[in-house]
């Protein structure tokens, strides 16, 4: 890892967030990397109702921006891709390869910012994240890293909290509701007061004109709608709102 006198204030920040936070997520990344099927954001929607992956990740190389335990790196190295997974934090990193060994899936595991990233260019045919660097990292550097390293035609995939949930949510202690809570122009960082962390959220346009500018083609954005049965260990919202309104959404485009 960079040395912490050069690294960004946030990530330094996050970092440290997450370091603090592994043996709190340890079990849950155990359960992701057991489950046959994939199961996607705080609703755990199965990939046959979303269509996150890919449908042939053979022989195809991936990077996961931001890879905390590494089950999704998991998932697609069992679906035949040459995966390498991407963390600041060498505490969920060291969960990931306690994983790694109890399922004798072995694949590399670098600790690293996603607005850095340590690959050559067109090293990639996929990279995706999944509340990794696409919450955590600034968008304007770990976008342009994407593209970077991706080969032309590659795929970029990232599923992320909502702009209209990033909107409605309390900035403290609360679950979302029905109000918009702050503007919608000029979405950036976010801090929150009962959070160590920094956080990234745009709205729609935003999104749009920096993945175009990087350079991405947008193919298309996924709301996510969990089903009546769906259960969250999240209490920032209930699943009445997010089946009227979405709460994640998943970004696929195109490295063009």
């Amino acid at each position: 890892m960079t040395a912490d006198s050069s690294l960004p204030e946030h990530i330094r920040r996050n970092r440290d967030r997450w370091n603090a936070e592994a043996p709190s997520y340890a079990a849950a990344g155990a359960r992701a990397w057991a489950r046959a099927e994939p199961t996607w954001g705080i609703w755990r929607v199965p990939e046959s109702t979303l269509h996150v992956l890919p449908k042939d990740l053979a022989g195809k190389t991936a990077i996961e921006l931001g890879c905390g335990t590494a089950y999704v790196s998991a998932w697609l190295a069992r679906r035949g891709a040459s995966v390498v997974g991407i963390d600041p934090s060498p505490a969920q990193l060291a969960t990931a390869r306690r994983l790694q060994r109890e399922h004798g899936l072995p694949f590399p595991l670098i600790e690293a910012d996603a607005e850095r990233l340590p690959s050559r260019d067109r090293s990639f045919d996929l990279a995706i994240s999944e509340y990794g660097a696409c919450l955590w990292a600034d968008p304007d550097r770990w976008v342009a890293e994407a593209a970077r390293v991706l080969r032309p035609g590659g795929e970029l995939i990232f599923l992320v909290n909502s702009s209209l949930f990033a909107l409605c949510v309390p900035a403290e202690n609360g679950t979302a509701g029905d109000r918009l809570l702050r503007p919608a122009f000029g979405m950036g960082r976010i801090e929150w007061p009962d959070d160590p962390g920094v956080e990234f959220h745009l709205a729609h346009g935003d999104w749009i004109r920096l993945l175009r500018g990087a350079g991405f083609d947008i193919e298309d954005l996924i709301e996510v709608r969990p089903p009546e049965s769906a259960t969250t260990t999240y209490e920032y919202v209930t699943l009445e709102w997010a089946r009227q309104w979405p709460c994640e959404e998943v970004w696929r485009a195109r490295r063009r």
